[in-house]
Order: structure tokens, then sequence, then C-alpha cells
């Protein structure tokens, strides 16, 4: 399974907040990461309105986490950010349109695997994520 970038980048805005322990912005993050100042600002958007980050406008404005990293459970973002009732078309919320759909064993063999990998991602917060807060903030500062 590949995350999209949508929560690949939702990941690293988290990361980076977490580590720095202060406000960073979308310019920052995206100097850091080298990607998309564009895309990370629509992911910083959602992350705002998923409750994950709180946003301040202006010259000294910038993004913040809204909970503590702790408190962030990684499967529960990727959960809001990945459309994962669409992983195959028979897992989707609408009637497949399979011929074998209920003779085929692929759904509960997909659908249980995206189980264990969601639970796995549960036993995770975002604080685990950067253990070596120097370190990661070392190389993120070693891009700039």
């Amino acid at each position: 399974m590949q995350l999209s970038l949508h929560s690949d980048y939702a990941l690293r805005i988290l990361m980076a907040l977490a580590a720095s322990g202060r406000r960073l912005s979308v310019d920052d993050v995206a100097r850091q990461f080298d990607i998309s100042r564009n895309h990370l600002a629509k992911v910083a958007q959602e992350l705002q309105a998923q409750g994950f980050i709180t946003t301040t406008r202006g010259r000294n404005g910038g993004m913040e986490l809204a909970q503590e990293p702790q408190d962030i459970i990684v499967g529960d973002v990727v959960r809001r950010f990945e459309r994962l009732d669409g992983f195959v078309s028979c897992l989707g919320l609408g009637a497949s349109d399979c011929v074998v759909n209920g003779v085929c064993g692929l759904k509960p063999a997909l659908s249980g695997a995206l189980d264990a990998f969601l639970a796995h991602l549960d036993t995770y917060r975002l604080a685990d994520l950067t253990p070596n807060r120097k370190a990661f903030l070392a190389r993120l500062e070693a891009v700039e």
C-alpha cells in the first residue's frame, strides 16, 4: 500500500511541528523537505480543519500543533487523509460491479490487511515519529 502525497505531507508537517515545538510557516516546512509549497498549503488547511493544527496569519504567523504530540495517533491521521473505502472497488461504500462479488475471497483478505495496517499505525503516536528531536531538526536544517 502506498500513502497519497496528501497523507505523506500531512505527516511531514506534523513531524516538523512536533520536533520543533514552535510555530513554523508553510514556507519553512516546504523548504526543509524540499516539497511543493502550494500542495503543502492545501494540506495545512485540511490539518487545521481536522483539528490537528492551528494557524495564525500575518507576519509572525504560521502553524502550531493543536494537540500534544503524544495525543495524536498516526492511524487517525491516515484515516482522515486517505480514501480507504476505495482501496479496491469491492471495499467501497456502494455496490460493487464485480461479477464475483460475494463469492470471492479477495474482499476479506484485503479488508483484513487494511485493518492490520491501520491497527499497526494506531500503536504509534506523533511523538514516536520524532524520538530524537535534535537529530531530526539537524537534518531538516541541513537542507536549508
